[in-house]
C-alpha cells in the first residue's frame, strides 16, 4: 500500500514537499517514482529514485526544480518541488517498481498509491 499526503494549494513561485508512505511490501527493495496527471491528460512521470536512493531520474519539466529522496528506515519516498508553476497542477502519485528507473512508463509500476492534488494558483 501507498499512501500520498503533502498536496494542496500553492501560489506560483512557492515550494511543497510530497511525501509517500508505504506498508505491506518490503520498501527497500524496490525502486520508486513520482507521477502526475492533470485533467483531460496522460499520467506522465516525474521522478524515481533507486531502491539503495543513490541513482534518480527526472523529467526534463521538472528538473531543477524537483528533488525525490526516500528513507528506507521509514519506508518513506518524498518529492520535494520549488519554484511551482500553474502547469505543475495535477493529481501527484507514487509508485513502486522493480524495473529499471529509466523506464518512465506508468506500465512499469506494479504499486501506485491513490494520490494527491496539488494546485497551483493565486
Amino acid at each position: 500500500q501507498l499512501e500520498e499526503s503533502g498536496g494542496g494549494l500553492v501560489q506560483p513561485g512557492g515550494s511543497l514537499r510530497l511525501s509517500c508512505a508505504a506498508s505491506g511490501f518490503t520498501f527497500s527493495t524496490y525502486h520508486m517514482g513520482w507521477f502526475r496527471q492533470a485533467p483531460g491528460k496522460e499520467r506522465e512521470f516525474v521522478a524515481a529514485i533507486t531502491a539503495n536512493g543513490i541513482n534518480k531520474n527526472y523529467a526534463d519539466s521538472v528538473k531543477g526544480r524537483g528533488t525525490i529522496s526516500r528513507d528506507n528506515a521509514k519506508n518513506t519516498v518524498d518529492l520535494q518541488m520549488n519554484s511551482l508553476k500553474p502547469e505543475d497542477t495535477a493529481v501527484y502519485f507514487c509508485a513502486a517498481t522493480f524495473s529499471t528507473i529509466a523506464d518512465t512508463s506508468p506500465s512499469a509500476y506494479a504499486y501506485w498509491g491513490q494520490g494527491t492534488q496539488v494546485t497551483i494558483s493565486s
